[in-house]
């Protein structure tokens, strides 16, 4: 089992359609009407935890042309200024541009010039998905790749296992790899295999 197989079938495209909402309704509708040029908003800025859905929905904004810059939270002094800049470019040139970090832009200590940048469009508090919602978001995904998931399975995996978003996609994919490799049905015993096999 030290050799892992390619997939066999592709990871769903990051889209709308495949992001649980839960508690962010007002920021896809947000994202949405700014794609579609219904609301005249140039910049969107998004804070939250890691694994909150940051990262999809700016992989969304990126597929429709935006300026895409993660993790703000980590500039330093020279990357502020960089990011202040592109702000500037983007503001010249009408494109659409969206960042993102852990906090919101007075809770970073950021350079003023830069925060005020921030403000410019709109901020909204990306939320964590409850474990209702998780466990919604595994089986959405386990159905588009054509895996039977159990529940106990996915119990489990938020009971004992790192319970970000990224994470559990992971394992939900190795679990199909090693299931399609070995030729054996996804279960809880095949789980604890990989668990014990990749430490995770």
């Amino acid at each position: 089992m030290k050799q892992m197989l390619l997939a066999l079938s592709p990871t769903p495209k990051q889209s709308f359609e495949n992001f649980v909402v839960g508690q962010n309704i007002e920021v896809i509708h947000t994202l949405k009407q700014i794609i579609s040029h219904k609301l005249p908003i140039q910049f969107i800025y998004l804070w939250g935890n890691e694994g909150s859905g940051k990262s999809h929905l700016a992989h969304i904004a990126s597929d429709h042309g935006f300026v895409i810059h993660d993790d703000v939270h980590l500039l330093d002094d020279s990357g502020q200024i960089e990011l202040f800049n592109t702000y500037n470019r983007c503001k010249e040139s009408h494109q659409n541009m969206l960042v993102s970090g852990l906090y919101s832009p007075l809770q970073m200590k950021l350079r003023d010039d830069l925060a005020t940048r921030l403000a410019w469009g709109v901020t909204y508090e990306v939320i964590a998905l409850s474990d209702e919602e998780k466990k919604l978001a595994l089986l959405r995904h386990a159905d588009e790749r054509g895996i039977k998931l159990n529940a106990d399975i996915i119990d489990y995996c938020l009971r004992y296992l790192k319970r970000d978003m990224p994470n559990l996609f992971s394992i939900l994919e190795d679990l199909d790899k090693w299931s399609l490799s070995y030729k054996r049905p996804i279960t809880l015993p095949l789980l604890k295999e990989i668990i014990a096999a990749n430490k995770i």
